[in-house]
Formats: structure tokens, sequence, C-alpha cells
């Protein structure tokens, strides 16, 4: 390991031998991840809690499955990097990426940067009881909703019933928006994009998955190892949106939390509350890598 000077701040450089490995051991990682949803997709099949994460999100498994060191680290041995807008060569056959590959969309990383920065400040808010997912069937027939090949656990007036009882406690643009004409009204909040960095808190399962979200956006500068903590953590996020959601998904080994009972929403309550304390040191580290981009995206300006 050796350093080229910068002017922010030594620049680490990664020999080929210290690299290769970290990068096929990201590959297997995330391969783990991905083979099923893979083989689904060249069977025409369909996952409502596994190919979430790769329908929602733009980022595609082959884009997931590649190494990126992060801001400050430079690879020795990686001509296959000359070609790659996202880098720069900074010495003979060692690569660093440059964070003028994201300087036009400045604007962009500083938003991103501002919300996860405030959203990590913020109180957990445990109300919800995973609820949007119910708001986005209210009032629809079994075969509207969105998942329509998986049979509900509650009729259409038993989903009713609960979420007229329990109220709708959503904070998150992105799944409020999903809200069916009727629901909408009904939630305490009204969110909007522009409001999300005003709204998003740690207790709220989607804020939780757009970890993932934005680090993937960002994978150049904030690495890869990130990445793929925050994926692990928004696959769980998921299973937990969709335990809790009124789908039965016994079929595929998801034994529901039902939140229309005490004792289901106590458990959901329990297993939000473990993710929020998963999610504290990844929402800190993305903070941080998303503040760095965003010092030397400036610095070149």
């Amino acid at each position: 390991m050796s350093a080229v000077p910068l002017a922010l701040a030594p620049l680490v450089v990664l020999g080929e031998e210290q690299w290769r490995p970290r990068a096929a051991a990201h590959a297997r990682r995330v391969d783990g991840w991905t083979a099923g949803r893979l083989g689904r997709r060249a069977r025409g099949q369909r996952h409502p809690v596994d190919d979430f994460l790769f329908e929602y999100y733009p980022t595609r498994p082959r884009q997931l499955r590649r190494w990126h060191p992060g801001l400050g680290v430079a690879l020795a041995g990686s001509p296959e990097l000359a070609a790659d807008p996202a880098y720069r060569e900074v010495a003979d056959g060692v690569h660093t990426v440059d964070p003028a590959h994201v300087a036009h969309r400045r604007d962009g990383l500083a938003w991103v940067e501002g919300l996860v920065r405030r959203s990590a400040m913020r109180p957990a808010r445990l109300g919800c009881f995973g609820l949007h997912e119910w708001a986005m069937v209210y009032g629809l027939e079994p075969g509207e909703v969105r998942h329509e090949a998986w049979p509900l656990r509650l009729s259409p007036a038993g989903i009713r019933d609960v979420v007229d009882e329990q109220g709708l406690r959503c904070t998150h643009y992105d799944a409020f928006r999903f809200f069916t004409a009727e629901a909408a009204p009904r939630n305490g909040l009204a969110p909007t994009r522009a409001t999300q960095p005003d709204l998003d808190q740690p207790g709220c399962l989607h804020a939780t998955m757009d970890l993932y979200k934005w680090s993937a956006k960002y994978a150049p500068l904030v690495g890869s190892d990130l990445v793929a903590d925050t994926f692990a953590l928004a696959r769980d996020a998921r299973g937990l949106d969709m335990a809790a959601a009124p789908y039965d998904l016994r079929a595929l080994g998801h034994e529901p939390v039902a939140v229309e009972t005490p004792e289901g929403r106590a458990e959901y309550v329990r297993r939000q509350r473990e993710l929020v304390e998963r999610a504290r040191p990844l929402r800190a580290r993305l903070a941080i890598a998303l503040a760095a981009a965003l010092a030397a995206v400036d610095d070149r300006g």
C-alpha cells in the first residue's frame, strides 16, 4: 500500500494483490443475493419480496456486483478503468474515482447529502405499524391490487376496518404516492418530494431501504462495501415490509406479522426497532461519505 499526495488528503493506493481479492469477495456476496432474481427473470417469474430492490430501484445485478473502492482510494494494476468516465489516472496504471463525473449533478448530490444527514438527526417514529401497504389496497378489490398473484389475508372490508381503526401515519413520499385515492386523505401527513428532507426519519422502513438507493446511486464515491451493507439491510426491511402487509405470502416462506392485532403490532415495533439500530451506523457512514463527496466536487469547482 502506498500513497499519492493530493490537494485534499493523501490518496491510498491499493496494489492489485490487495484490491482484486476484495472485489472478488464482493462479487461472491452479491451473487448470493442476485441468483434467485436472475433465475426467476429467465423463467418469467416474479417475487414480491426479493425482486423489489431490483424493480423499484434502478441498480441492476451486474452494477451491484461491481466493486468500487470509494473516494480517497486508488487502484494500481487496473487498466480496465482507463475507459471508465467515473475514474481518472493519477499515476502510471493507477486510477481513482473522479468527483468531476458527478459535478454536473452537484445539486442532486447536495440534496441527497442533506436528506441523509438531516434524517439521521431525527428520532425514530414507530407508530405506523407498516400500514402503508394496507393504504395501497384500501378500497380496492383483490383483482385490482399491485400484487394480484398473491391472496389477501383479509377481505377488502376487513382491510378498510383496520386502516380506519388504526389510522395512517406515513412520513415517506415514495410510499404515500402509491396510496389509493380513498386512503390518501386519511394519512396524518401529505408528504411531497419537496418536503422529503423535512419528513424522512429513521423509523421508516422505506427510508431505511433508501440508504441502499442513495449508496448505489453514488457507488463510485461512497464505495461498494457500503452499498452491499445497505443492500443487506434493505432486504431485511423489505421482508418486514411485506410480512406486515395484508398479503398472504406464507407460500414464499414469509410468515405474516399480523398488525391487525395488538400482538402483531408489538412484534412489528420490536423488529422495526432492530432495523433502526442496524441502520444507525450505516446512515452515519453514508452521511459522512456523501459529505466527503460533496466537498470533493466543490473543491474541483
